[in-house]
């Protein structure tokens, strides 16, 4: 197993995750930053990669951890390329393809390596609950689980769909245009607007319950007015704010502008095969972004999926920990961790 470099960064809050430190690797050539944490007694019976989306980063998983290292699983939290304190490549002058679901798949094979394993539990949400299904498309061999919090399994392409036709396929993503195009992030001079994004992103109301976002495009006129909900406290929006602000908004939206490069890579994909490992899915009942009807036919590519639900938004990790950390635990007692122990015989 590698030696990883431990992080000394300066961060305005040193949060609370017990046993957890910061840690930095290369993976082919791009330094990660990522959270680590491991049982501290008794058998080790696997390791867990888990795969934040926008507009989080490893973090985002920090009532998870805990519950993942309790059933005697390390924890690798990683913040994806373009977040937080992992390189962010500028997008001219280097490719886009930093930023493509096969690199984020390449990248995290390297790191099983790096820590030693032939395989992991890969957990996601939001871009990462994609992420880990294309890890398992492109690198099979090295995934024994997924879990994902929201996201839902979608199938590659078989052919381009123009963004029309991609809105059409899933309204609810008409949003992604405002996200992927160039003046969006020119709103985001100062750390005070990160700030306010932040503020937005995370369940900010005006005084007269005015909201951030539709599923069409955010509510700018609505942000000024905005005031921090109590899903984050103002120590973790301090620290969200300074974690984005390290590169600023270019690279997190990098990841609304690689649908062509996703699907040139996916070709190779096709036909898709089936995922064929023990597969978690938690809906988000109340996701305007993501709603259930999004998941119909998830079946039909993943054999061994089990379904549950949790009464929340998007944000469910931190919305509704308890209920999310008890479908993964009881899903990895009943279907995972047994495997595991045998394997580990």
């Amino acid at each position: 197993m590698a030696e990883f470099q431990v992080d000394h960064t300066t961060r305005s809050v040193e949060h609370s995750i017990p046993h957890t430190s910061h840690r930095l690797t290369k993976l082919n050539g791009t330094q990660y930053h990522f959270l680590y944490s491991e049982p501290k007694t008794g058998l080790r019976l696997g390791t867990a990669i888990l795969i934040h989306g926008f507009q989080d980063i490893s973090f985002g998983w920090r009532f998870q951890i805990p519950a993942l290292v309790e059933q005697q699983l390390r924890v690798v939290a990683i913040d994806c390329i373009g977040y937080g304190g992992t390189d962010a490549p500028s997008v001219p002058p280097d490719s886009i393809r930093n930023y493509t679901f096969k690199q984020a798949a390449d990248d995290i094979k390297e790191l099983v390596g790096q820590l030693g394993e032939d395989t992991v539990i890969l957990g996601g949400h939001d871009w990462g609950g994609l992420i880990v299904a294309r890890v398992a498309e492109y690198h099979p061999q090295i995934v024994a689980a997924i879990f994902s919090a929201g996201t839902p399994y979608l199938p590659v392409e078989p052919r381009w769909l123009e963004f029309s036709e991609y809105v059409e396929k899933y309204p609810t993503f008409k949003y992604q245009g405002y996200f992927g195009g160039s003046e969006f992030e020119k709103i985001f001079k100062t750390d005070e607007d990160i700030r306010q994004f932040m503020i937005a992103g995370f369940y900010g109301k005006g005084p007269n319950g005015e909201l951030p976002f539709s599923t069409e495009r955010p509510l700018f006129e609505n942000w000024p007015i905005l005031k921090r909900s109590e899903v984050i406290s103002e120590d973790e929006l301090e620290y969200y704010t300074q974690e984005y602000a390290r590169h600023g908004m270019h690279a997190p939206l990098n990841w609304y502008r690689n649908r062509c490069q996703n699907f040139e890579d996916e070709r190779a994909l096709l036909p898709p095969k089936p995922i064929n490992v023990p597969y978690l899915f938690i809906q988000s009942l109340k996701d305007p972004f993501l709603p259930p009807s999004m998941s119909q036919g998830m079946e039909d590519h993943l054999p061994q999926l089990r379904r549950r639900e949790v009464e929340t938004g998007h944000f469910s990790l931190i919305l509704d920990p308890q209920g999310i950390n008890k479908h993964v635990s009881e899903w990895l007692q009943e279907a995972v961790l047994p495997i595991m122990r045998t394997a580990r015989r």
